[in-house]
């Protein structure tokens, strides 16, 4: 009997230890995460990190007692009682901050999946890479392009396509494919994107028919290889006054975890001042007439052609021509814009007119009528992408969309349960890119918590204080030397530029 309670005893011994051993894993990582949330409530973490190392200093003196029975069964039941709840409670904890810290991160995709295709025109009698022979095969000669340069030499050395073919540099896309369709271009590298880039140009509507693809080849590649802007801002503090551009990418992806470089519909350039809250939001006309910073000798064009060579083209192209410093970087594609506004419960607008527009899949119309109304995600899309309907085009589409990411920061501060944010964390991570550091980006929670607090004091509701600017201009029919057409243009008022340049 005596040699069975001592194997009893050796048996809860163990099982003692081992449930220590469990539970203070399940500390330590929660402690671990707890320790990741810098700049937030830093007094408070320590304090809850401190408990946490006592109460885990305690279940280890109280189980070495434990181990040896000196204790009553009562009091070793309530200590595994405590030790499990506990044990629980830091799993909980850690879980959680695991999985919300996980997705701030992913706000700033690491890695981008860029996609290369090599084109013909479709009445071409080449239909696959062993078909393309004698024929004059146009590239980027920016050799720091993946979908342009990088990408496109390794589909040729993987084919050999520079034994029999004649490989042409270009210094963009559009003249790639200007003489594709002229014939003195038999092929053409180009981004995957291409038929969102081109569809929009007069002549060019069909270029998804009109084409085909012989191969493409897709890369995962480090961003800040790739991107000089990466990097730049790694250091810097949102203590501190900083701009931010947003861009709304023209693609239908669910997930940006590819190379956005469609079109850039949406250019809004914010300078925001954390301690005042003030700020001004700048929209950028897409069809603004400016010098692309990553051509050749920098000659104008559509500011939102810049989009298509990446995002160091987009703002240096912003940078040089309004003399302003850009800290940061924000994007989100079509589907993202949706799913964020459905996350928080649609936006509260007044819309002038009745509009109508493609959804976010390109599958079917959407309209909205006038009147003061809650616009969901597709309603809410159509209101910031419509400019064919109304009567001051693009300006009248640049004060829509300031007017929907106002409505979205207001319906954003009413935002009080878990399970909404947790559906907004879900689909910024998803449908968003940016360089701003997670620790930049938990910087933001005392930003808020500044909002939150000066809203409980005032009875203004527009805590932050926002000026808006529009670029003044006129529109002007000017020859594209790279298209080899006429298209319309917006020609910035030089003044109102300076007036820009001024108030940022």
């Amino acid at each position: 009997m005596a040699k069975k309670n001592k194997e009893n005893s050796g048996g809860f011994s163990k099982f003692v230890i081992i449930l220590v051993i469990i539970t203070l894993l399940s500390s330590f990582f929660a402690i671990y995460e707890i320790f990741l949330l810098s700049g937030i409530e830093t007094l408070i973490r320590y304090i809850v990190i401190g408990v946490l190392i006592l109460i885990d200093l305690i279940i280890l003196f109280k189980s070495r007692g434990i181990r040896k029975k000196k204790k009553k069964k009562s009091k070793r039941v309530l200590f595994i009682i405590f030790d499990i709840i506990y044990m629980l409670i830091c799993l909980a904890v850690g879980i959680v901050i695991f999985y919300v810290y996980g997705r701030i991160s992913g706000l700033n995709k690491t890695f981008v999946t860029y996609t290369s295709d090599l084109v013909v025109m479709s009445k071409s009698d080449a239909n696959k890479v062993s078909d393309i022979k004698d024929m004059t095969i146009g590239i980027l000669d920016d050799k720091t392009s993946p979908e342009g340069y990088i990408i496109p030499q390794e589909i040729i050395k993987k084919n050999k396509l520079n034994e029999d073919n004649e490989i042409k540099d270009y210094d963009d896309y559009t003249s790639m494919l200007v003489d594709l369709y002229s014939g003195d271009l038999d092929a053409m590298f180009v981004t995957n994107h291409y038929v969102s880039m081109f569809s929009g140009i007069s002549g060019y509507e069909n270029v998804g028919t009109e084409t085909k693809i012989i191969t493409s080849k897709s890369k995962k590649m480090l961003k800040a290889n790739n991107s000089a802007i990466e990097t730049a801002s790694s250091g810097k503090s949102i203590t501190e006054p900083f701009t931010i551009l947003l861009m709304g990418i023209d693609s239908t992806d669910e997930v940006l975890s590819e190379n956005a470089i469609a079109n850039g519909d949406t250019l809004i350039l914010i300078t925001f001042n954390p301690k005042t809250l003030n700020a001004t939001m700048f929209s950028i006309p897409r069809d603004s007439y400016v010098p692309i910073s990553c051509w050749s000798g920098k000659p104008e064009n559509k500011i939102t052609h810049a989009a298509a060579y990446g995002d160091d083209c987009m703002i240096n192209t912003i940078k040089d021509y309004f003399d302003i410093d850009i800290d940061y970087y924000a994007k989100i594609n079509f589907k993202g814009l949706v799913k964020l506004v459905d996350a928080v419960g649609g936006v509260d607008v007044n819309v002038g007119q009745r509009l109508c527009t493609d959804d976010s899949s390109r599958g079917g119309q959407v309209c909205i009528n006038p009147g003061e109304q809650t616009l969901n995600g597709e309603q809410a899309l159509v209101y910031a992408r419509n400019r064919k309907q109304l009567a001051n085009g693009d300006f009248g589409r640049a004060e829509h969309q300031q007017e929907i990411i106002m409505a979205l920061v207001n319906k954003i501060k009413t935002i009080k349960d878990v399970s909404t944010f947790m559906d907004i964390l879900n689909t910024v991570s998803n449908s968003m890119d940016t360089n701003l550091t997670t620790k930049q980006i938990l910087s933001f929670y005392n930003v808020g918590k500044d909002i939150l607090k000066r809203s409980t004091v005032t009875d203004n509701s527009n805590v932050i204080n926002v000026q808006r600017l529009y670029l003044q201009g006129t529109g002007q029919m000017i020859y594209d030397e790279r298209a080899k057409m006429v298209l319309w243009d917006y020609v910035p008022n030089q003044s109102s530029r300076k007036d820009i340049i001024n108030a940022g």
